[in-house]
């Protein structure tokens, strides 16, 4: 198989999870600016989830950019990640719809939790296709970041059964944390060309 259908059906499911997260946001049935206020959960809720998914888009971008040749294998721990992706609307709106309700952050932990794990396995499986020499092992080198934030993660699930704020801080500092590009990885990838 090409790497251009897997990346192609890949990006085609993340917008639809972005859609999908937008479309839970109803337009407020009155004119003034106040209406919008019972919005305000569900508008955070939203920005935040929308950066995952844009992390999440972004970095799978450069696994598949870092690939030369595909199996099963592949395939099937790609559609695990988009299986815990798919996720992110159900607790993105139940987060919303409940003000950040603590089982709400709960199960957003879980879900970003499982969705890096997935991630995890499919960055390993092309690692092993590719090889530990290959331009996405050098680029990944000892994945800090994924650590770090598997530790936020499970800090953030633990934490939401206690407050909220704690635990929706330990996701916004994961968020934060790969928000900022990370220069090793596009300067291995530019060596390439």
């Amino acid at each position: 198989m090409n790497k251009t259908r897997l990346e192609a059906f890949s990006d085609g499911v993340l917008a639809i999870i972005i859609t999908i997260m937008i479309l839970e946001i109803k337009v407020p049935q009155g004119h003034e600016f106040a209406d919008l206020k019972p919005l305000i959960a569900k508008f955070l809720s939203y920005i935040l989830s929308f950066v995952y998914v844009g992390i999440y888009w972004n970095n799978h971008h450069y696994l598949i950019h870092g690939m030369t040749k595909i199996n099963g294998k592949i395939l099937w721990a790609n559609l695990h990640l988009l299986f815990w992706l798919s996720l992110i609307p159900l607790a993105t709106g139940w987060m919303g719809e409940h003000n950040f309700a603590k089982a709400s952050m709960t199960l957003y932990g879980v879900i970003l939790f499982l969705s890096s794990v997935a991630y995890f396995i499919l960055q390993r499986i092309i690692i092993v296709n590719e090889g530990e020499n290959s331009v996405l092992a050098k680029a990944i080198g000892r994945d800090l970041k994924g650590y770090v934030s598997s530790v936020l993660y499970i800090l953030g699930i633990v934490f939401s059964f206690y407050s909220e704020w704690v635990s929706g801080a330990a996701y916004f500092i994961v968020a934060l944390l790969w928000l900022i590009p990370d220069k090793r990885i596009e300067k291995v990838f530019a060596s390439k060309n």
